[in-house]
């Protein structure tokens, strides 16, 4: 694939498809933001089977939300998996001040991303194996991670 072009999509199925591949095709670090993760697929069971295989093998996940209720609420199965691997993933919740941000984006070892240009809408863009492309959400995510709190736990009790 061209470095100067992504992979457009306009559907859950194609969103859900590109997200499945890239956490397949990552092997160290997985960075994750969407306000609240209401439409990225952590609670699926396809999902859980490809985010611990990649966990088992040594991958990190940093997640960063501006809301964590949803996770909490309706994804038993990645609340599972954040227990079972609370020492490789990391949950963040933004500050009210980050809240205008409206994208969303999954990015695989700094080289693979799927993005959906608002959380409104399915439509976006995938690219694998094009770092340059990932250049400015990488750069977001860090701004984003860095100005986080931790948030998002496996027990109602955040213990």
């Amino acid at each position: 694939m061209s470095e100067t072009n992504g992979i457009g999509f306009s559907s859950r199925a194609q969103f859900e498809a590109h997200w499945l591949d890239c956490v397949a095709r990552s092997r160290g670090l997985l960075q994750m933001f969407d306000p609240d993760f209401a439409v990225v697929p952590l609670g699926g069971a396809e999902a859980d089977a490809a985010l611990r295989l990649f966990l088992s093998r040594g991958g990190v996940i940093e997640l960063a939300a501006h809301r964590g209720g949803h996770i909490e609420r309706n994804y038993p199965r990645f609340l599972r998996l954040l227990k079972d691997y609370s020492h490789r993933i990391s949950c963040r919740v933004t500050p009210r001040g980050l809240h205008q941000l409206t994208d969303s984006f999954c990015i695989g070892d700094g080289v693979h991303i799927v993005r959906r240009f608002h959380c409104d809408h399915m439509r976006g863009e995938a690219a694998f194996d094009a770092p340059a492309l990932t250049e400015i959400s990488r750069e977001r995510f860090a701004s984003i991670w860095q100005e986080s709190l931790p948030g998002i736990h496996p027990t109602i009790t955040g213990l």
